[in-house]
């Protein structure tokens, strides 16, 4: 037991069914808890920019996390080798909302009342990570005030 404890940390890229990664986070989490498996598995990380792998860091070997992702559903495999950290480390900074959107960039609305609309970004807030828009396809220009993650980039294009 004191082996499991001195050793380093390891990070392993896991595959899973498509737009399953929660999921497979949830059964792993739901594995460990239930006792279903003895695995030790320190955090489960679901990057958004990372689509089909969750990323677990572990002080387990490769062979015991293979046991535990065949225990799993939706969970398909273990990219053989460890991953540094310094490569995942960027996943686990927050980027605010609002990056990559600038003044002119086309949106699409994806919640509100408006959502399904189309609108041209006007003035960013970044502080507090909103954005103010204007309806692309509206008569009179009103602008819009909604949450940087309500929004879509559709081009970022420059209309000015």
């Amino acid at each position: 037991m004191m082996e499991m404890e001195q050793s380093a940390s390891r990070i392993f890229a896991i595959k899973t069914t498509s737009k399953q990664e929660r999921t497979v986070a949830d059964n792993i989490k739901k594995a460990i808890d239930t006792g279903a498996s003895d695995v030790k598995v320190t955090a489960v990380i679901v990057p958004d920019e990372l689509k089909g792998y969750v990323l677990v860091e572990t002080h387990e070997s490769l062979p015991r996390i293979e046991q535990l992702v065949e225990k799993v559903a939706h969970a398909r495999s273990v990219i053989k080798g460890e991953t540094a950290l310094s490569e995942v480390g960027h996943f686990l900074v927050p980027k605010p909302v609002v990056s990559g959107i600038s003044e002119g960039t086309i949106v699409e609305l994806i919640a509100g009342p408006f959502k399904g609309e189309k609108a041209v970004v006007k003035r960013i807030d970044a502080g507090k990570e909103e954005i103010t828009v204007e309806l692309y396809e509206s008569v009179l220009p009103i602008p819009i005030t909604v949450r940087g993650d309500n929004v879509r980039v559709v081009d970022k294009g420059d209309l000015s």
